[in-house]
């Protein structure tokens, strides 16, 4: 581990994740966490929340740190699923849960409507973000939301979804969509 994030808010701010130099792996910038969040509302209480592609686990983390009831972090590096769980130990994350997997895989296969949340960071430059977001669209519950950050904004909202909030910050496109209820 060559790096560290830290959360910004909730019960576990301050804390530090750390970040293993590997392929692909840009975790969310400060900025764009915390621009997030206010879109989202600082308490999530009773939200269940998915982070695909969890990485560092920042997302899931800032979620979990902000009173979410179940937070599923999906991970296929063995290195950053130890990372993420010895993060969960140390931190005391009871709400949240890792699970090693092909996250575009168990996007395909998912309940629908399961998810206040569904939160995308493929790695930077996988171009796997527009898959992943028609995939996980359908897992979004009416009035809930599906986060996707990638180099390049989507083209068009997935699914039935609507664009809610969209941010640039440097490389980075961050793009907010809405289940309509």
């Amino acid at each position: 581990m060559k790096n560290e994030v830290r959360l910004i808010g909730g019960s576990f701010r301050r804390s530090k994740l750390p970040v293993a130099d590997r392929p692909g792996l840009r975790p969310t910038p400060d900025r764009v966490r915390e621009t997030l969040f206010n879109w989202l509302g600082q308490d999530l209480h009773g939200w269940r929340v998915l982070d695909a592609f969890a990485g560092s686990g920042a997302l899931g983390f800032e979620a979990a740190s902000r009173g979410a009831a179940e937070v599923l972090l999906l991970e296929q590096d063995a290195v950053l699923v130890a990372s993420l769980r010895q993060s969960q130990q140390r931190l005391g994350a009871a709400a949240l849960r890792v699970e090693r997997t092909d996250a575009l895989n168990w996007l395909a296969r998912a309940a629908p409507a399961r998810f206040e949340l569904v939160m995308l960071d493929p790695p930077f430059d996988s171009g796997w973000a527009a898959d992943a977001a028609q995939a996980a669209a359908p897992l979004v519950v009416p009035g809930g939301f599906l986060y996707v950050e990638s180099p390049a904004p989507l083209p068009s909202p997935p699914g039935a979804l609507q664009v809610w909030r969209n941010l640039r910050a440097g490389a980075v496109h961050a793009q907010l969509f809405l289940q309509p209820a």
